[in-house]
C-alpha cells in the first residue's frame, strides 16, 4: 500500500512538473499580451535628465510596440487631446516629449485581454495610472488597445482613451 502511494504521488509531481514546464514553454496569447503591456509600461516610463542617445533609443523601442499605422488617440483630462497616425509619428512625439517631461511613471493595473477566435488580434482595456515627477495628483485613464501580431510579436495598432464618465 505505500509503495502504491508513493508512486501515485510520484506520478502526479512529474504531472505537475510537466503542466508548468509546458505553461512556461508555451504561454497563452493572453499571458504573452499582459507581459508586453507591462513591457511596453516600463519603456513609457521616463527617467529624470536622460541622455540624447538613451531618448533616441527608448523612443525606437516604445515604437516597437506599434504597428507601422498605428492610430493612437490620448484624451486625458487637464491636458490637450493628442492624436497620432502611425509608428514614426509616435516615434518623433516621444523624443520630443521625453525630455521636455523630465520624469513620468507609468503602470498599467487591470489587464483584461480578449484574443479573437482567429488568434491573430486582440482587445486589451486596462488602467493607465501616470505621475509626472513634481505633481501631487495621478492621471488615471482607462485605455483601450486594439492589437494584432505582427512581424511576429503582438502590435497594437488602435490605442484609444475610455470615456468613463460624462457630463449631463
Amino acid at each position: 500500500m505505500k509503495k502504491w502511494f508513493w508512486r501515485v504521488l510520484l506520478a502526479v509531481g512529474f504531472l505537475a512538473l510537466g503542466v508548468w514546464v509546458w505553461t512556461l514553454v508555451f504561454p497563452t496569447p493572453e499571458r504573452v499580451i499582459r507581459k508586453r503591456l507591462i513591457e511596453l509600461a516600463k519603456c513609457a516610463t521616463v527617467k529624470g535628465n536622460e541622455a540624447p542617445l538613451a531618448v533616441l533609443l527608448n523612443s525606437q523601442k516604445l515604437g516597437g510596440f506599434f504597428t507601422a499605422d498605428a492610430e493612437i488617440s490620448l484624451d486625458v483630462p487637464g491636458r490637450p487631446q493628442q492624436v497620432l497616425s502611425g509608428r514614426d509619428n509616435l516615434i518623433q512625439a516621444s523624443m520630443q516629449f521625453r525630455p521636455a517631461v523630465g520624469s513620468l511613471q507609468v503602470e498599467f493595473y487591470d489587464i483584461i485581454v480578449t484574443v479573437a477566435p482567429d488568434k491573430t488580434t486582440a482587445e486589451a482595456n486596462l488602467t493607465l495610472v501616470a505621475r509626472f515627477a513634481g505633481e501631487r495628483d495621478k492621471i488615471v485613464q482607462e485605455l483601450k488597445l486594439r492589437m494584432n501580431k505582427a512581424e511576429g510579436t503582438w502590435q497594437i495598432y488602435r490605442l484609444e482613451t475610455v470615456k468613463t464618465l460624462s457630463l449631463l
